[in-house]
């Protein structure tokens, strides 16, 4: 394979994934707990944008339980950006591992 096209091949994969890395950090996942009672809105850079908690899961009485609903859904928001991050890293990518990202 020709040197010069192998070098412009790496120069526009880089050049995809520095714009998949920016369309990331835009995206955002909502997961909730709770049968919805609390949603968790988290961005690309997985950093928590939004905690909504329904009136309906505040029990004076209870609040392990809403505790335990915030942590799953804040869970489940963060793994699920995390595998649109990667599904979008491994579209530009062909799915080869790259070191770093």
């Amino acid at each position: 394979m020709d040197m010069k096209k192998m070098m412009r091949q790496a120069q526009k994969m880089q050049a995809q994934l520095a714009a998949a890395q920016e369309e990331i950090k835009g995206m955002t996942y909502e997961a909730s707990a709770g049968g919805g009672m609390v949603k968790v809105e988290v961005t690309g850079e997985m950093m928590v944008k939004s905690i909504t908690i329904s009136p309906l899961a505040v029990d004076p009485d209870d609040v392990e339980m809403l505790e335990d609903m915030v942590m799953a859904a804040t869970n489940e928001a963060l793994r699920g950006m995390a595998d649109l991050s990667n599904n979008r890293l491994n579209a530009v990518t062909g799915g080869m591992n790259i070191p770093g990202l």
